[in-house]
């Protein structure tokens, strides 16, 4: 089969491998859709280290090939949407409620950090039964494959911002995961909601998906101005969306005491990151700093499906560019350089 590789550090490209085969509990499933994340630039770059002929990607929806004995969920022949976190659910970690982490910081994490990612004609799914959800007739493939990590990454930015109902969120950078932390956000009955972005085409999606206001950091200052809009109080939620120093400082400060700064993002440059020690309180201000990695599993991939199904929201209005498998380089450079406004790039198989 065709898969697409980080060859080495700062270099892709395509490369025939064998098609996987499924153990007792896995799957093999043949993909269909598949998206562009920027956490593949980070791993292209060097953020986890080197990778050698590493197939790339984690967001994917497919059909189900090959099943191992013990599966008992699914069948060849289903759609499926595969989590781009797939826990070993029998860890510790998963028992105490943090299955992301199983094995290890970040262990939930395997494709294309652990293991073959999904930009391949077929890919492999560890514990299928589990980590696997079968797609809504009603939903479409280019739909679901939102919920692999978009969804489920942004969702969890609001999940875990522990907003009150009616409460203050800001949101700071409007790429693809601070857009769904947005409509998080509005879902989770957020009363205002701060976009904080400056790309005039993202600045748009914001508003569409629940954005009451747009702070644009590069005419105005974003500490000032957020608070003219909460009455010099601060939000009740911050959420960093895009993993960075300077965002993550900002959203200490413009979170009020007692409030939560809820972190998405992926700090994929720079050894440290800064705690702003005055606003903070000296360490004392009650604020808390909550991070996660995107949840997966069957029943988190069923629920963000239900949302789709019931039409709560389209995802679908992220996607800027459209490429087929063959043209998956041109499509990652398009991501990886944030060339002509993209937002999201939806790879066709």
């Amino acid at each position: 089969m065709k898969a697409f590789v980080m060859k080495q550090i700062g270099q892709v490209g395509f490369m025939e491998k064998p098609v996987p085969r499924p153990g007792p509990g896995d799957a093999i499933v043949r993909t269909t859709k598949a998206l562009i994340c920027t956490s593949d630039s980070h791993t292209v770059g060097g953020g986890i280290g080197p990778r050698e002929n590493l197939t790339l990607g984690h967001e994917a929806v497919g059909v189900v090939h090959e099943v191992g004995s013990e599966v008992k969920v699914f069948q060849p022949g289903d759609r499926v949407l595969v989590g781009a976190i797939t826990p070993d659910w029998g860890h510790p970690a998963a028992q105490d409620g943090y299955a992301s982490q199983s094995g290890a910081p970040l262990g939930g994490w395997k494709f294309s950090n652990s293991k073959d990612g999904v930009f391949a004609e077929y890919f492999h799914v560890n514990e299928a039964d589990a980590n696997m959800a079968k797609i809504p007739d009603g939903v479409p493939d280019e739909m679901a494959v939102y919920c692999a990590d978009m969804l489920s990454t942004g969702f969890m930015g609001a999940e875990k911002g522990n907003i009150p109902i009616g409460g203050t969120v800001a949101v700071l950078a409007q790429g693809p995961v601070g857009l769904m932390a947005t409509a998080g956000a509005r879902l989770r009955g957020a009363g205002l909601i701060i976009g904080v972005e400056s790309v005039p085409n993202r600045q748009k999606l914001a508003r569409t998906y629940g954005a009451d206001e747009i702070v644009d950091f590069t005419r105005e200052d974003v500490v000032t101005r957020t608070g003219e809009l909460t009455q010099g109080e601060g939000v009740d939620t911050a959420i960093e969306a895009l993993g960075a120093d300077a965002t993550f400082q900002t959203c200490v400060k413009i979170t009020k005491p007692g409030g939560t700064i809820s972190n998405t993002g992926y700090f994929g440059e720079g050894e440290l990151v800064g705690i702003p020690r005055v606003e903070w309180g000296v360490g004392m201000a009650d604020k808390t700093i909550a991070t996660g990695l995107c949840p997966g599993g069957r029943l988190r991939m069923e629920r963000l499906l239900r949302v789709l199904e019931t039409k709560r929201l389209d995802p679908t209005l992220m996607t800027t560019h459209t490429f087929r498998f063959d043209d998956i380089e041109r499509a990652f450079e398009v991501s990886d350089k944030k060339l002509d406004d993209v937002v999201k790039v939806l790879v066709v198989f």
